[in-house]
């Protein structure tokens, strides 16, 4: 599979990165309302940069790659 440019990759990428860059920046405030508080305040600031890095991966259409590698490696499909 060959990559390709997508502007709605690239769209949707930055929606997840947006909403990622939003939970590192309100961490605090968004553990303190639907978890535990202080305990829980790196644990949503980790989901937010792993938001951040998936954005980034779907804004530049290397998830469809990084999908069809995989699948190729679980069926052992030859193409």
């Amino acid at each position: 599979m060959e990559w390709n440019f997508s502007f709605s990759a690239l769209f949707f990428g930055l929606l997840i990165m947006a909403f990622g860059a939003l939970l590192v920046i309100f961490h605090q405030k968004i553990a303190d309302h639907l978890a535990n508080g202080v305990s829980s305040y790196d644990k949503f600031k980790l989901a937010g940069v792993v938001f951040i890095i998936l954005g980034f991966i779907v804004m530049i259409n290397l998830h469809s790659v990084i999908l069809t590698w995989l699948i190729d490696i679980i069926f052992r499909r030859n193409t």
